[in-house]
């Protein structure tokens, strides 16, 4: 391709970015086609001669990119969203351009020493001790996968514990890594839905008295179902008394303690050997990246390394880094320059303020709630940008029925969920484009749907 050319279809993709940017609210939350009408749209026989690029970029923004969940719509509930910044986009663009490799230090070192500033900088946003050391993956299922097979590698075998609250793809990563299903030990919550240390700590007890070895606990800052926080100090005790692997989930929930209030509901967050966030979340960065915390220095290395022949011209000087030693991924993009960038353009401080927007967001919407008694109960209050409710008298069927009209509508992405069984609506209110009024209108069409 020429070099006009390049110039040329590159600024008209700037265009379309910067036009779903400006006009995301008017666009529909979510949306898919059948799989017929896309099929037709984007499929039909292997392309031999070259085709019209302006074409190509037209009908992958209007199908493709169009039939998704728009994660950074200000009217996105469902699940977690993923509101990215435009300085985030840049940092993205410019490693894809430049083809960027981040596995070696001699292959990277560049790409490697913005990851390693990076993680620097996010572990110093979340208070997390000097020492810790860190990895960039595609997210929390494969940062937790990382972490868990670090803490098998420096603790051994044995049970891990967890709730009926933790995240669906933490078990499942145990069990790939070889966990057998009578070392996977899942706890029912308290009222608050949340780790009950007693019962952690009883369970510990007994899992002894039978001859089973403890080795490990998973906790969660910020659930996906309530946003509900485990008590991290007092579960970190449990685990220093019998020097347990402690590994924090806070994959959406914990970049709330970037934040005093947030911090505040976290204590003990510091004292994890592992911690799991997804940038992509609340964060403000365009899908993936997930980071892998561990605050045992060389866990990771020790874990991944390795060192085959054809790497040998490769091999770094002391103090410098190989990131392909620090997890199971050796080909790797480098997922740093876009938290670098945003970071070097927005300040930390307006990443807190964002964060603290969403968490506020989500208090209001429960204010709003509670201004209508005979329609909405609020099932678990606002917890670091989640907010769960039933409206009176509804079953599951109903409040699944009302969530799939107003998405439907494309107004607005509202799922519901299942508490003890109890079916609830649910509203993750993290993006900081979204207003009250998105809110209060949502919030309205569920009950009018």
């Amino acid at each position: 391709m020429e070099a006009e050319e390049m110039r040329r279809l590159g600024y008209r993709m700037v265009d379309l970015v910067v036009e779903n940017a400006l006009n995301r609210h008017a666009s529909p939350a979510i949306q898919a086609d059948t799989p017929e009408a896309l099929a037709q749209a984007l499929g039909g026989p292997l392309p031999e001669a070259p085709g019209d690029a302006d074409a190509a970029l037209d009908t992958l923004a209007r199908v493709a990119l169009a039939n998704m969940q728009h994660g950074d719509h200000p009217r996105y509930f469902a699940r977690v969203p993923g509101p990215a910044s435009f300085a985030a986009v840049l940092g993205e663009w410019l490693g894809t351009g430049f083809n960027t490799i981040a596995t070696s230090w001699g292959g990277g070192s560049g790409p490697s020493t913005v990851e390693l500033v990076a993680v620097r900088w996010l572990a110093e946003m979340l208070g997390l001790p000097e020492a810790t050391e860190g990895v960039l993956l595609s997210g929390g299922s494969l940062a937790s996968l990382t972490a868990f097979a670090t803490a098998r590698a420096e603790m051994g075998p044995g049970t891990a514990y967890f709730t009926d609250q933790t995240h669906s793809s933490l078990p499942r990563d145990l069990r790939l890594l070889g966990w057998a299903a009578d070392e996977l030990h899942m706890l029912p919550v308290d009222a608050g839905y949340r780790m009950d240390p007693a019962r952690l700590a009883a369970a510990i007890q007994a899992d002894r008295a039978r001859g089973r070895t403890p080795r490990m606990v998973i906790a969660t800052a910020g659930t996906t179902n309530t946003g509900a926080i485990d008590p991290l100090d007092e579960i970190a005790e449990i685990c220093a008394a019998h020097d347990l692997w402690l590994h924090v989930d806070g994959a959406y929930g914990a970049p709330a303690a970037i934040t005093a209030q947030g911090r505040a509901l976290m204590p003990g967050l510091a004292r994890a050997d592992s911690l799991v966030i997804d940038p992509h979340k609340w964060l403000f960065q365009p899908y993936d990246v997930g980071a892998c915390f561990v605050t045992r220095p060389g866990a990771l290395e020790r874990t991944f390394a390795m060192n085959p022949e054809y790497l040998r011209d490769v091999k770094t000087a002391p103090g410098t880094v190989n990131f392909g030693d620090r997890s199971p991924e050796l080909s790797r993009r480098s997922r740093a320059l876009k938290l670098w960038m945003s970071l070097t353009t927005y300040g930390a401080g307006r990443f807190r303020a964002a964060v603290a927007r969403g968490i506020a967001n989500a208090e209001f919407a429960e204010n709003y709630l509670r201004q209508n008694p005979a329609r909405w109960q609020v099932v678990t209050p606002a917890q670091i940008g989640v907010v769960t409710f039933a409206l009176v008298g509804a079953d599951a069927a109903e409040h699944a029925r009302r969530a799939k009209v107003v998405s439907d509508t494309g107004y607005a992405a509202v799922t519901s969920t299942l508490l003890n069984g109890v079916s609830v609506l649910r509203l993750c209110t993290i993006n900081p484009l979204t207003t009250e009024d998105d809110i209060r209108q949502t919030i309205d069409r569920l009950g009018a749907a």
